[in-house]
């Protein structure tokens, strides 16, 4: 059995020249393939049969003819170009983020807004990139990208993130989600004090959203008082929807019920929100990543 120090030292591209060169019959078209010089597919082919020991070729007039142990080299060889070829083209999809796996968890009110808007317009002309998409709460959604759980998360919140890169993509402000028909409605702003003694449905304290509103009861000398008390923004525009009230939500969880009878209106005073990308801190950022990032930039400012 020969030793692998007594195989021919072969170079893929030796090899390369040589498939080109079984495909093209002359150097000069060879060449004018690979993109080289001529002189340099001649010496290639030299090289080529000075290591395997082989006559490859047999010059016929202007012409090399390939001997018949090139034509069974040949078909030994052939697959691994195709293999090549599918390396090349998955790395150039990889590249361009349009192959791999993507990690995305968000709150509640981005998860059920922009989320999947974005994710729809990505996907579309990625179809080799699969997704876990989960919606949790803003600690699940922390702890997810610090421990690599997740690739990115998307999360709507109040105060500053120090244990995660956050990249704010838009800023806007809480806002009074209430009945078309509702006489608060005829108002351009609605201030806390305007909700005094009304029914209000109310976001838990224990969220960030849930401490602003409360804060801005405080700042704007109103009672808070909230009827019912809810765990998501979602929940509570439901329960208006539904004829129980009103409530302080964020924009985006307002949105999908402004057009089945109810309106928004800007709550004063302003209780400012982030919407942000969160990635994990030290990780570098894949194509994938980077695609769906741009999607999410694009569809919260449309």
């Amino acid at each position: 059995m020969a030793k692998i120090e007594d195989m021919p030292d072969v170079s893929l591209r030796l090899l390369e020249i040589f498939a080109a060169m079984m495909r093209c019959s002359t150097t000069v078209e060879t060449a004018e393939f690979l993109g080289v010089s001529q002189p340099a597919v001649s010496a290639g082919l030299r090289q080529l049969e000075s290591q395997l020991g082989i006559t490859l070729f047999e010059r016929t007039g202007r012409r090399l003819q390939p001997t018949a142990e090139a034509r069974d080299l040949f078909e030994e060889i052939r697959p691994l170009f195709g293999l090549l070829r599918s390396f090349s083209t998955r790395a150039r999809d990889m590249r361009s983020g349009r192959v791999g796996r993507l990690r995305v968890i968000a709150t509640p009110p981005l998860g059920y807004s922009i989320g999947p808007k974005a994710l729809r317009a990505f996907l579309s002309d990625r179809p080799n990139v699969t997704v876990a998409y989960d919606v949790r709460r803003l600690s699940n959604v922390l702890e997810a990208i610090e421990t690599g759980q997740a690739d990115v998360g998307l999360v709507l919140n109040a105060e500053k993130l120090e244990t995660v890169n956050s990249e704010i993509v838009q800023r806007s402000q809480m806002v009074v989600l209430l009945p078309e028909d509702d006489p608060l409605a005829e108002q351009g702003t609605i201030a806390a004090e305007d909700l005094k003694g009304r029914q209000i449905v109310g976001i838990d304290q224990a969220s960030q959203l849930g401490r602003l509103v409360a804060k801005g009861f405080t700042l704007g000398s109103a009672p808070y008082e909230p009827q019912i008390e809810v765990r998501y923004c979602q929940t509570a525009a439901a329960l208006v929807a539904d004829g129980m009230g009103l409530t302080v939500v964020d924009p985006y969880s307002a949105q999908p019920y402004l057009q089945r009878g109810l309106v928004a209106r800007p709550f004063m005073p302003a209780c400012e929100i982030r919407a942000s990308v969160l990635t994990r801190k030290g990780v570098p950022h894949s194509s994938t990543l980077l695609g769906f990032m741009e999607a999410i930039r694009a569809h919260i400012n449309a």
